[in-house]
């Protein structure tokens, strides 16, 4: 008689994901495990070292997650949500799908918002995407107005789900090249996780390569075209000493600075993520 343990279950499965390339095969194992069951990670672990069993209609339901995970489709798109800082962000085909890394590029804007002089002041997120960085500005710094613009329909429909009913958060379907010509030197933070990938740097990732929109990846090609874009939009937005934030790959820091001091910005600087590598640099509005 097959063994229906979770435990066992969830072993097999890891091994599967393990054969068929997938980075971290036991965790995509165990949270497709708890999301069939529908609880979270910790209760799924619990019921591991209890001994308890899965049903047949979970263990078939396991089965076709677990499939669809060794055709290398994101495990956010199987689960339909991805976590970024504190939020639980529903994501899907035509979004990209947030990354760990831009949760520490996103306390840049966070840590600008809170020493702010201006009692509410305003930040704009340009190509919004899902709506992390932008729900992450406005729930971390309630008193801040947050505003984000996104140009792809796909996405703008993910984010205007994620955003519903924050109140200090605006959203709109635009261009991050001319977007909110309203808020022209009102703004304290402009910040942007733009597509960064060079036209023909093609992913090697299946889950980036296959299931990312393009749109939210290449950028043109040496793939700063939109940074270019952005950088003149935010000095347009931005208030004088007003901060300027670009998430970008780890080998543009240098050229994204060269962009930002030819169009005049102050302070340029990139900083390190946590695997330390170059992730981010900010400017200041002169």
């Amino acid at each position: 008689m097959p063994d229906t343990s979770v435990a066992a279950l969830v072993r097999a499965a890891a091994s599967r994901l393990a054969d068929a390339g997938v980075p971290d095969p036991v965790v995509d194992a165990e949270l497709l495990a708890a999301h069939t069951r529908g609880v979270g990670r910790g209760e799924l672990q619990a019921a591991m070292v209890r001994g308890d069993a899965l049903t047949d209609d979970e263990a078939a339901r396991l089965d076709a997650l677990v499939a669809r995970r060794q055709a290398r489709e994101p495990l956010q798109h199987i689960t339909g949500t991805a976590p970024f800082r504190h939020l639980s962000l529903a994501v899907g085909p035509g979004v990209f799908v947030p990354r760990p890394e831009t949760e520490t590029v996103v306390q840049h804007a966070i840590d600008a918002l809170l020493h702010a002089p201006d009692p509410s002041p305003i930040a704009i997120d340009l190509g919004t995407g899902s709506g992390a960085i932008a729900l992450a500005m406005a729930t971390e710094v309630p008193h801040a107005r947050v505003f984000a613009a996104e140009l792809s329909p796909d996405a703008h429909a993910w984010a205007r789900r994620n955003t519903a009913g924050v109140e200090n958060l605006t959203l709109e379907l635009a261009d991050m090249a001319d977007a909110f010509p309203e808020l022209t030197g009102l703004a304290s933070v402009v910040i942007s996780n733009p597509p960064y990938v060079p036209d023909a740097a093609i992913p090697r990732d299946p889950e980036v390569r296959l299931f990312d929109p393009a749109m939210a990846l290449y950028g043109g090609a040496d793939g700063l075209d939109l940074v270019r874009a952005l950088s003149r939009n935010a000095l347009r937005l931005l208030r004088p000493g007003g901060l300027l934030v670009i998430e970008h790959g780890e080998m543009q820091g240098s050229d994204i600075r060269g962009i930002l001091d030819g169009d005049g910005w102050r302070a340029s600087a990139t900083h390190l993520d946590l695997t330390l590598r170059d992730r981010a640099t900010t400017a200041l509005r002169p």
